[in-house]
């Protein structure tokens, strides 16, 4: 299907936020130029450049150390329908406070968790960095992602509603309930950047919020997409 054909069948909300400029990075997370978000998600342009944008991973538990699980709205373009973190999205090159690698990220999470899931309590000092990733896959034939993924914490008890264009479902899980639904692929199928995480470091996180010991690293790790 040709590009034209496919933007011709997204709705006009998640259309209008392709024109967004994102920020460009390099595998040490440097900022090396900005694409607009469609350029950025276009497998074509992944694979004969590279491309590697900067995003980030929130991570939501409530004080009962239950994490807040989102379901991605039908209208997305990269993997629609799919269970994921609880907020996940990109900093804007065109907003200068959300340049900065350390509060320019907390401060696009602030704002993106008031779009899609009108939570208004949380703010840049509720959030910690636990780690950073860089992971590639594809969504389709046309669209994919190449990211280097900055892995937040944030645990506070929120109000939480849904954005329908973002969101189509959200749900607190617990540990071993979460643990029980990863493992059912079909029932409960996740995004790839959701079950990277998940099989690599997100349990022992958990074990570790729950004793009160948990601590992040200066590492960005790097995955291939899984199959």
């Amino acid at each position: 299907m040709s590009l034209a054909r496919t933007l011709s069948t997204v709705c006009p909300v998640q259309a209008a936020s392709l024109a967004e400029q994102v920020m460009l990075v390099d595998r040490g997370d440097n900022i090396i130029g900005s694409a607009s978000k469609q350029d950025a998600h276009l497998m074509e342009n992944i694979r004969s450049t590279g491309m590697l944008h900067r995003a980030f991973s929130v991570f939501l538990f409530n004080t009962r150390n239950e994490l807040l699980v989102q379901q991605r709205s039908s209208e997305k373009i990269t993997f629609p329908d799919l269970y994921t973190i609880s907020c996940c999205s990109l900093p804007l090159a065109t907003l200068a406070n959300e340049r900065d690698p350390v509060s320019g990220i907390k401060e696009a999470a602030v704002r993106r968790m008031r779009h899609e899931l009108g939570i208004t309590e949380v703010q840049v000092g509720d959030i910690t960095l636990l780690t950073r990733i860089i992971y590639f896959g594809g969504s389709c034939g046309t669209w994919g992602e190449h990211e280097l993924d900055h892995v937040l914490l944030v645990r506070k008890d929120v109000e939480v509603g849904g954005n329908p264009d973002e969101v189509r479902t959200v749900r607190y899980m617990g540990r071993r309930e979460l643990e029980e639904a990863m493992r059912d692929k079909e029932g409960f199928p996740v995004t790839p950047w959701f079950r990277i995480i998940s099989e690599s470091m997100l349990f022992k996180w958990w074990e570790s919020l729950e004793r009160g010991t948990l601590e992040g690293d200066d590492v960005i790790h790097e995955f291939s997409f899984p199959g």
